[in-house]
């Protein structure tokens, strides 16, 4: 049960019209109410619904949805996100079970997982990711799993521990550029984080790394062209850039609209830096679609070592 001091969580109001392009129906399918009764039947939380991600009407009618382990409260405040702040919840034991029966009854080929921080936590929360990844292989061993986890700051052996549980796909998100990170993300540091990617791909080299980032926080292009150099240095094979939109008031406000021509320029110069996987448009979120990327990710990947006549890694 979420604790009495947590900031509640607020419905999304963005008071800086949206642009056409933004726009998205309410969510209101027979499949949505279907997924939205399944994920309270586990008690499982979602990241679509505590962040009032604009996408959960699409994918929820697809069946897809992005667990959030760990409770529904953060123990940081960073200044674009909509989810509760404060005395996080104690963990769930069966959490694991719970998740591993979700995603079977869903009959998922993908699964993301991703958390609430979890800083009061002495392995800051790493040991439930493996706990969930080792059920999910046991019940589904076909299902493909992707995490985006925390930043495990000041958690030794935590990264390790994730690493080790092999996930199909390593994602830790770096949100915005190093500039803004003061007052976009005043809890975390984005060369912490940097390094958090660079050391996932070195301890699995066969491991798909990824993170995204949000523009309209203020940034200057010159600075996302230096987050992709910066990702492409650790070795990030995936990133993802989506429009950020302001959760309530209280948040971050939305600096500037993109548009659909300026992502597509970043989709195009992201590619050109060496990425295998891109995704950049003003709806992209981390999770938006994530199993299709996948199988798009591995077979580009198994394109490229090809053309170097290189063996192929998964094999």
């Amino acid at each position: 049960m979420t604790n009495s001091i947590a900031t509640p969580i607020k419905e999304r109001v963005n008071h800086t019209p949206k642009p056409p392009w933004l726009r998205v129906k309410a969510p209101n399918s027979t499949e949505y109410h279907a997924t939205r009764k399944l994920m309270r039947s586990h008690k499982l939380n979602t990241v679509c619904e505590e962040a009032a991600c604009p996408n959960i009407g699409q994918c929820w009618s697809q069946g897809h949805a992005t667990v959030m382990i760990l409770g529904s409260v953060c123990t940081r405040a960073c200044a674009f996100c909509n989810i509760a702040t404060g005395r996080p919840d104690q963990l769930d034991p069966h959490e694991p079970e719970e998740l591993a029966r979700a995603v079977e009854s869903l009959g998922l080929t993908h699964m993301v997982i991703t958390s609430v921080d979890r800083d009061d936590l002495a392995d800051g929360g790493a040991g439930q990711f493996v706990r969930c990844i080792e059920r999910l292989r046991e019940t589904t061993p076909d299902t493909t799993i992707e995490v985006l986890t925390p930043d495990f700051r000041n958690k030794k052996g935590a990264l390790e521990a994730v690493i080790a549980a092999q996930p199909d796909v390593f994602n830790h998100n770096l949100e915005t550029v190093p500039r803004l990170y003061t007052e976009v993300r005043p809890g975390a540091r984005y060369f912490h984080s940097l390094r958090l990617l660079d050391q996932a791909k070195a301890l699995d080299p066969t491991m798909f790394t990824k993170s995204g980032i949000m523009v309209g926080l203020g940034e200057e292009r010159r600075e996302v062209l230096q987050v992709m150099d910066d990702l492409r240095s650790a070795n990030v094979d995936f990133i993802t850039i989506g429009q950020y939109l302001q959760p309530t008031p209280r948040h971050h406000e939305v600096i500037r609209f993109a548009t659909p021509d300026e992502f597509k320029e970043y989709e195009r110069l992201a590619y050109a830096k060496g990425f295998l996987m891109v995704s950049a448009t003003p709806l992209t979120r981390s999770s938006y679609f994530a199993g299709n990327d996948f199988a798009k990710l591995r077979t580009n990947r198994q394109a490229l070592l090809a053309k170097r006549g290189a063996p192929d890694l998964e094999a």
